[in-house]
């Protein structure tokens, strides 16, 4: 299926499921995640609460073009964990979002054939339970006004469904925004007549 360069597919809401295998339990957890900061936070409290675990294998992709990734076995035999992961994300096209599978081991080794299933098996369970949905790509632009300039302003964020990221509201007003990519040249367009408006395109899409 031919990729929309305009949209992307992710998850919106944590979900996690179990499978079990000759007595080792396996905990899949996804998670939606939009940087690889929110992603370490993320780890890092699931390591919290599942302390007693011995593996937290993950893989992640992050990104609207879906080009940063990251799969680890955390000391599974190689292959055997993160690829597995990664595949369940990648079979259902999603982009900015985490799986985590924590394994408590059950005495018996599985194999290598055993883990791969077990890994594959309890990431697709934990995505077949959150709503997968369709976001827009948006271009950041960072802008500067006048406070008196406001109400025009937001009127050309409203109508072109822009994500208000970042304000700082002074005399000058500073806001970084997220303009829907498949919007990008009429809302420049509108903003560009808003007297005074300083537009400044950022870096990477969201």
């Amino acid at each position: 299926m031919e990729r929309d360069p305009n949209y992307y597919h992710t998850i919106e809401q944590h979900a996690s499921a179990e499978f079990s295998d000759r007595g080792s339990k396996f905990v899949g957890l996804a998670y939606p995640v939009s940087s690889i900061e929110k992603f370490k936070a993320v780890l890092n409290g699931v390591k919290k609460d599942h302390p007693k675990a011995s593996h937290h294998c993950f893989a992640y992709r992050i990104g609207a073009d879906g080009m940063t990734y990251r799969v680890t076995d955390a000391g599974e035999p190689s292959g055997t964990a993160g690829r597995p992961i990664l595949g369940q994300i990648d079979s259902k096209g999603l982009t900015n979002t985490c799986v985590i599978v924590v394994r408590y081991f059950g005495g018996t080794l599985l194999g290598v054939p055993g883990l791969i299933n077990a890994y594959k098996s309890a990431a697709s369970m934990a995505l077949q339970l959150t709503p997968l949905i369709r976001k827009p790509v948006e271009i950041p632009y960072e802008i500067q006004f006048d406070y008196t300039v406001t109400n025009e302003v937001l009127k050309a964020l409203r109508r072109f469904n822009c994500s208000i990221l970042k304000q700082e509201m002074q005399l000058f007003s500073l806001y970084v925004i997220g303009v829907p990519k498949i919007h990008e040249n009429e809302c420049k367009r509108m903003l560009e007549d808003v007297p005074g408006l300083v537009l400044k395109k950022k870096s990477d899409s969201l």
